[in-house]
Protein backbone atom coordinates (compact mmCIF):
# COMPACT_ATOMS: atom_id res chain seq x y z
CA UNK A 1 0.00 0.00 0.00
CA UNK A 2 1.04 3.65 -1.37
CA UNK A 3 0.93 6.12 1.68
CA UNK A 4 1.90 9.53 1.38
CA UNK A 5 3.88 11.22 3.82
CA UNK A 6 4.26 15.21 4.93
CA UNK A 7 6.33 16.53 7.35
CA UNK A 8 7.34 20.43 7.94
CA UNK A 9 10.89 21.80 7.37
CA UNK A 10 13.11 23.74 9.20
CA UNK A 11 15.24 25.65 6.69
CA UNK A 12 18.25 28.60 7.46
CA UNK A 13 17.85 31.41 5.12
CA UNK A 14 20.22 30.43 2.94
CA UNK A 15 18.50 27.24 1.91
CA UNK A 16 15.04 29.27 2.30
CA UNK A 17 16.70 31.76 -0.18
CA UNK A 18 17.12 28.63 -2.75
CA UNK A 19 14.33 27.01 -2.20
CA UNK A 20 12.08 30.21 -3.29
CA UNK A 21 14.55 30.21 -6.23
CA UNK A 22 13.86 26.53 -7.49
CA UNK A 23 10.08 27.13 -6.67
CA UNK A 24 10.31 30.33 -9.32
CA UNK A 25 12.53 28.29 -11.91
CA UNK A 26 9.36 25.45 -11.46
CA UNK A 27 7.17 27.91 -11.90
CA UNK A 28 8.79 29.87 -15.14
CA UNK A 29 9.14 26.16 -17.09
CA UNK A 30 5.44 25.21 -16.27
CA UNK A 31 4.23 28.69 -17.96
CA UNK A 32 6.89 28.52 -21.15
CA UNK A 33 5.55 24.76 -21.69
CA UNK A 34 1.65 26.15 -21.31
CA UNK A 35 2.45 28.77 -23.81
CA UNK A 36 4.35 26.74 -26.50
CA UNK A 37 1.60 23.97 -26.32
CA UNK A 38 -0.71 27.22 -26.50
CA UNK A 39 0.84 28.66 -29.80
CA UNK A 40 0.98 25.22 -31.38
CA UNK A 41 -2.25 24.52 -30.67
CA UNK A 42 -4.09 28.09 -32.32
CA UNK A 43 -1.62 27.57 -35.35
CA UNK A 44 -2.78 24.42 -36.29
CA UNK A 45 -0.54 21.93 -35.03
CA UNK A 46 -0.49 18.78 -33.27
CA UNK A 47 0.44 18.21 -29.18
CA UNK A 48 4.02 18.68 -28.24
CA UNK A 49 5.57 15.94 -26.01
CA UNK A 50 6.92 16.47 -22.90
CA UNK A 51 10.21 15.06 -23.86
CA UNK A 52 10.50 17.71 -27.45
CA UNK A 53 10.02 20.62 -24.88
CA UNK A 54 12.50 19.32 -22.59
CA UNK A 55 14.95 19.22 -25.44
CA UNK A 56 14.01 23.09 -26.71
CA UNK A 57 14.20 24.02 -23.16
CA UNK A 58 17.68 23.04 -22.25
CA UNK A 59 18.62 25.03 -25.34
CA UNK A 60 16.70 27.66 -23.94
CA UNK A 61 18.86 27.15 -20.81
CA UNK A 62 21.85 27.67 -22.37
CA UNK A 63 21.37 31.34 -23.70
CA UNK A 64 22.52 34.05 -22.86
CA UNK A 65 18.98 35.49 -21.36
CA UNK A 66 18.14 32.64 -19.45
CA UNK A 67 21.65 31.49 -18.27
CA UNK A 68 20.22 32.02 -14.21
CA UNK A 69 18.18 28.55 -15.19
CA UNK A 70 21.91 26.53 -15.33
CA UNK A 71 21.31 27.45 -11.07
CA UNK A 72 18.54 25.05 -11.06
CA UNK A 73 18.70 21.67 -10.81
CA UNK A 74 17.66 20.13 -15.08
CA UNK A 75 15.03 17.78 -12.87
CA UNK A 76 13.01 21.14 -11.39
CA UNK A 77 12.52 22.32 -14.65
CA UNK A 78 11.87 18.54 -16.30
CA UNK A 79 8.92 17.23 -14.30
CA UNK A 80 7.12 20.85 -14.58
CA UNK A 81 6.74 20.94 -17.58
CA UNK A 82 6.36 17.17 -17.70
CA UNK A 83 2.93 18.74 -15.16
CA UNK A 84 2.34 21.24 -17.64
CA UNK A 85 2.00 18.53 -20.54
CA UNK A 86 -0.23 16.20 -17.89
CA UNK A 87 -2.79 19.37 -17.38
CA UNK A 88 -3.21 20.11 -21.02
CA UNK A 89 -3.45 16.85 -22.18
CA UNK A 90 -6.41 15.95 -19.56
CA UNK A 91 -8.13 19.20 -20.69
CA UNK A 92 -8.86 17.79 -23.99
CA UNK A 93 -9.69 14.43 -22.26
CA UNK A 94 -12.28 16.49 -20.37
CA UNK A 95 -11.34 15.50 -17.03
CA UNK A 96 -10.21 19.27 -15.94
CA UNK A 97 -10.49 22.81 -17.07
CA UNK A 98 -7.95 24.36 -18.68
CA UNK A 99 -4.96 24.44 -16.98
CA UNK A 100 -4.26 28.50 -15.78
CA UNK A 101 -0.87 30.09 -15.58
CA UNK A 102 1.13 29.96 -12.31
CA UNK A 103 1.38 32.66 -10.57
CA UNK A 104 3.90 34.80 -8.31
CA UNK A 105 1.64 36.37 -5.83
CA UNK A 106 -1.57 33.97 -5.72
CA UNK A 107 0.02 30.05 -6.49
CA UNK A 108 1.17 28.27 -4.55
CA UNK A 109 5.24 28.21 -4.48
CA UNK A 110 6.59 24.24 -5.14
CA UNK A 111 9.02 21.96 -6.98
CA UNK A 112 10.06 18.39 -7.49
CA UNK A 113 13.02 16.72 -5.71
CA UNK A 114 14.63 13.00 -8.05
CA UNK A 115 13.59 10.67 -6.15
CA UNK A 116 16.59 8.80 -6.65
CA UNK A 117 18.85 11.41 -5.60
CA UNK A 118 16.95 12.84 -2.88
CA UNK A 119 18.43 11.34 0.95
CA UNK A 120 17.16 11.16 4.08
CA UNK A 121 18.35 10.46 7.73
CA UNK A 122 15.94 10.33 10.76
CA UNK A 123 16.66 13.82 11.36
CA UNK A 124 17.72 15.47 8.06
CA UNK A 125 17.06 15.50 4.08
CA UNK A 126 19.57 15.79 1.40
CA UNK A 127 18.00 17.74 -1.35
CA UNK A 128 19.70 17.96 -4.99
CA UNK A 129 22.01 20.85 -6.18
CA UNK A 130 21.91 22.97 -3.30
CA UNK A 131 25.38 23.30 -2.25
CA UNK A 132 27.63 23.15 -5.68
CA UNK A 133 30.94 23.04 -3.76
CA UNK A 134 32.11 19.73 -3.36
CA UNK A 135 34.41 20.27 -0.17
CA UNK A 136 33.25 17.95 2.67
CA UNK A 137 32.93 20.95 5.10
CA UNK A 138 30.16 22.67 2.48
CA UNK A 139 28.49 19.65 1.80
CA UNK A 140 26.22 19.86 4.99
CA UNK A 141 24.18 23.08 3.27
CA UNK A 142 22.79 19.95 1.33
CA UNK A 143 21.28 18.63 4.40
CA UNK A 144 17.89 20.37 5.73
CA UNK A 145 16.36 19.63 9.31
CA UNK A 146 12.91 18.13 9.35
CA UNK A 147 10.67 18.93 11.80
CA UNK A 148 9.66 15.54 12.78
CA UNK A 149 12.34 12.90 13.68
CA UNK A 150 12.65 9.44 12.20
CA UNK A 151 8.92 9.67 10.52
CA UNK A 152 9.96 9.07 7.00
CA UNK A 153 11.82 5.33 6.52
CA UNK A 154 14.91 5.41 5.30
CA UNK A 155 16.12 2.28 3.83
CA UNK A 156 13.00 2.15 1.38
CA UNK A 157 12.40 3.44 -2.18
CA UNK A 158 10.35 7.18 -2.54
CA UNK A 159 8.44 7.89 -5.05
CA UNK A 160 6.49 11.65 -6.55
CA UNK A 161 9.03 14.25 -4.08
CA UNK A 162 7.57 17.62 -3.48
CA UNK A 163 8.37 20.73 -1.74
CA UNK A 164 5.88 23.26 -0.98
CA UNK A 165 5.39 26.09 0.82
CA UNK A 166 2.22 27.47 2.99
CA UNK A 167 2.88 31.12 3.18
CA UNK A 168 4.04 30.02 6.60
CA UNK A 169 6.31 26.79 6.61
CA UNK A 170 8.23 24.76 4.15
CA UNK A 171 6.92 21.47 3.74
CA UNK A 172 8.42 17.91 1.99
CA UNK A 173 6.13 15.37 0.88
CA UNK A 174 7.07 11.95 -0.27
CA UNK A 175 5.38 8.33 -0.98
CA UNK A 176 6.57 5.15 0.68
CA UNK A 177 5.22 1.97 -0.13
CA UNK A 178 4.16 0.20 2.86
CA UNK A 179 3.18 -3.59 3.60
CA UNK A 180 -0.50 -4.57 3.41
CA UNK A 181 -1.88 -5.38 6.95
CA UNK A 182 -5.51 -6.81 7.63
CA UNK A 183 -6.61 -6.58 11.60
CA UNK A 184 -9.41 -8.74 13.16
CA UNK A 185 -12.47 -7.08 13.62
CA UNK A 186 -15.66 -7.16 15.75
CA UNK A 187 -19.12 -8.19 14.68
CA UNK A 188 -20.39 -4.97 15.19
CA UNK A 189 -21.10 -1.70 13.03
CA UNK A 190 -21.41 1.63 13.75
CA UNK A 191 -23.14 4.33 12.82
CA UNK A 192 -22.46 7.70 11.92
CA UNK A 193 -24.46 10.92 12.18
CA UNK A 194 -22.71 14.62 11.28
CA UNK A 195 -23.97 17.66 12.58
CA UNK A 196 -23.37 21.00 13.76
CA UNK A 197 -24.59 20.63 17.00
CA UNK A 198 -22.52 17.99 17.78
CA UNK A 199 -19.74 17.14 15.29
CA UNK A 200 -20.46 13.24 15.12
CA UNK A 201 -23.30 10.88 17.16
CA UNK A 202 -22.58 7.14 16.84
CA UNK A 203 -24.87 4.51 16.68
CA UNK A 204 -23.45 3.92 20.38
CA UNK A 205 -24.62 6.76 22.01
CA UNK A 206 -20.86 8.42 21.77
CA UNK A 207 -21.24 11.49 20.95
CA UNK A 208 -18.13 14.10 19.88
CA UNK A 209 -18.29 17.63 20.16
CA UNK A 210 -18.01 20.48 17.92
CA UNK A 211 -14.49 21.75 18.74
CA UNK A 212 -15.37 25.10 17.08
CA UNK A 213 -17.70 25.99 20.22
CA UNK A 214 -14.13 25.16 22.63
CA UNK A 215 -13.01 28.40 24.16
CA UNK A 216 -9.42 28.37 22.36
CA UNK A 217 -11.05 28.25 18.79
CA UNK A 218 -13.54 31.09 19.59
CA UNK A 219 -11.01 33.16 21.12
CA UNK A 220 -8.70 32.70 17.94
CA UNK A 221 -11.48 33.24 15.92
CA UNK A 222 -11.94 36.94 17.74
CA UNK A 223 -8.37 37.71 17.13
CA UNK A 224 -8.68 36.87 13.64
CA UNK A 225 -11.73 39.16 13.21
CA UNK A 226 -9.40 42.42 14.71
CA UNK A 227 -7.04 41.30 12.64
CA UNK A 228 -9.15 41.95 9.34
CA UNK A 229 -10.68 45.09 10.47
CA UNK A 230 -7.30 46.58 11.52
CA UNK A 231 -6.21 45.34 8.03
CA UNK A 232 -9.25 46.70 6.06
CA UNK A 233 -8.95 50.04 8.15
CA UNK A 234 -5.13 50.48 7.21
CA UNK A 235 -5.84 50.02 3.56
CA UNK A 236 -8.27 52.38 3.45
CA UNK A 237 -6.66 55.06 5.17
CA UNK A 238 -3.37 54.60 2.92
CA UNK A 239 -5.41 54.56 -0.38
CA UNK A 240 -4.01 57.05 -3.28
CA UNK A 241 -6.62 57.22 -5.70
CA UNK A 242 -7.62 54.13 -7.05
CA UNK A 243 -4.89 52.02 -5.67
CA UNK A 244 -3.66 50.69 -2.02
CA UNK A 245 -0.41 51.09 -0.36
CA UNK A 246 0.70 48.22 1.17
CA UNK A 247 2.95 49.36 4.17
CA UNK A 248 4.91 47.43 6.27
CA UNK A 249 2.41 47.27 9.37
CA UNK A 250 0.24 45.51 6.98
CA UNK A 251 2.27 43.17 5.94
CA UNK A 252 2.74 42.65 9.49
CA UNK A 253 -0.17 42.61 10.13
CA UNK A 254 -1.13 39.89 7.33
CA UNK A 255 1.68 37.55 8.89
CA UNK A 256 0.01 37.60 12.25
CA UNK A 257 -3.63 37.03 10.43
CA UNK A 258 -1.80 34.04 8.26
CA UNK A 259 -0.23 32.42 11.28
CA UNK A 260 -3.86 32.67 13.17
CA UNK A 261 -5.91 31.00 9.69
CA UNK A 262 -3.19 28.08 10.30
CA UNK A 263 -3.57 27.69 13.77
CA UNK A 264 -6.96 27.53 13.40
CA UNK A 265 -6.86 25.02 10.17
CA UNK A 266 -4.55 23.07 12.89
CA UNK A 267 -6.92 22.77 15.53
CA UNK A 268 -9.72 21.48 12.70
CA UNK A 269 -7.76 18.86 11.20
CA UNK A 270 -5.96 17.64 14.04
CA UNK A 271 -9.21 17.20 16.02
CA UNK A 272 -11.06 15.51 12.99
CA UNK A 273 -8.04 13.28 13.05
CA UNK A 274 -8.23 12.14 16.16
CA UNK A 275 -12.16 11.69 16.03
CA UNK A 276 -11.69 9.68 12.97
CA UNK A 277 -9.12 7.46 14.63
CA UNK A 278 -10.95 6.36 18.03
CA UNK A 279 -13.72 5.14 15.41
CA UNK A 280 -11.52 3.41 13.32
CA UNK A 281 -9.53 1.94 16.16
CA UNK A 282 -12.92 0.23 17.34
CA UNK A 283 -12.51 -1.89 15.04
CA UNK A 284 -16.26 -2.46 13.58
CA UNK A 285 -17.20 -4.32 10.93
CA UNK A 286 -18.96 -1.81 9.44
CA UNK A 287 -19.39 2.21 9.10
CA UNK A 288 -21.96 3.66 8.08
CA UNK A 289 -22.40 7.14 7.34
CA UNK A 290 -24.86 9.54 5.58
CA UNK A 291 -24.94 11.27 2.14
CA UNK A 292 -25.15 14.71 3.25
CA UNK A 293 -25.98 17.38 0.62
CA UNK A 294 -22.77 19.48 1.42
CA UNK A 295 -23.59 21.65 -1.81
CA UNK A 296 -26.94 22.69 -0.67
CA UNK A 297 -26.23 23.30 3.03
CA UNK A 298 -23.85 25.57 1.72
CA UNK A 299 -25.92 27.84 0.12
CA UNK A 300 -27.89 29.09 2.99
CA UNK A 301 -26.36 31.46 4.81
CA UNK A 302 -27.23 31.06 8.05
CA UNK A 303 -25.48 27.77 7.55
CA UNK A 304 -22.75 28.10 5.59
CA UNK A 305 -20.27 29.37 7.85
CA UNK A 306 -20.56 26.54 10.13
CA UNK A 307 -20.82 23.94 7.69
CA UNK A 308 -17.57 25.06 6.03
CA UNK A 309 -15.65 24.92 9.50
CA UNK A 310 -17.22 21.28 10.66
CA UNK A 311 -15.20 20.10 7.69
CA UNK A 312 -17.68 16.90 6.47
CA UNK A 313 -15.73 16.60 2.91
CA UNK A 314 -12.81 16.53 4.92
CA UNK A 315 -14.13 13.97 7.76
CA UNK A 316 -15.69 11.39 5.23
CA UNK A 317 -12.19 11.49 3.16
CA UNK A 318 -10.12 10.66 5.53
CA UNK A 319 -12.93 7.52 7.30
CA UNK A 320 -12.45 5.78 3.99
CA UNK A 321 -8.72 6.40 3.69
CA UNK A 322 -8.24 5.03 7.93
CA UNK A 323 -10.80 2.08 7.17
CA UNK A 324 -8.91 1.12 3.75
CA UNK A 325 -5.58 1.49 5.77
CA UNK A 326 -6.72 -1.14 8.86
CA UNK A 327 -8.28 -3.53 5.75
Amino acid sequence: MVKAIKVMLIPNNVQKTKMFQYAGASRFAYNWALVREKESYEKGGKFISDSELRKEFTKLRHSDEYAWLLNISNNVTKQAIKDACTAYKNFFKGLQKFPRFKSRKRSMPKFYQDNVKIQFSNTHVKLEGFSSSRKANKQKKNWVRLAEHGRIPTDVKYMNPRISFDGWNWWISVCVEFPNCKETLNDDGVGIDLGIKDLAVCSDAVKYKNINKSQKVKKLEKQKRRLQRSISRSYEKNKKGESYCKTNNVIKKEKLLLKRNHRLTNIRKNYLNQTISEIVNRKPRFICIEDLNVSGMMKNRHLSKAVQEQGFFLFRKQLEYKCNDKG
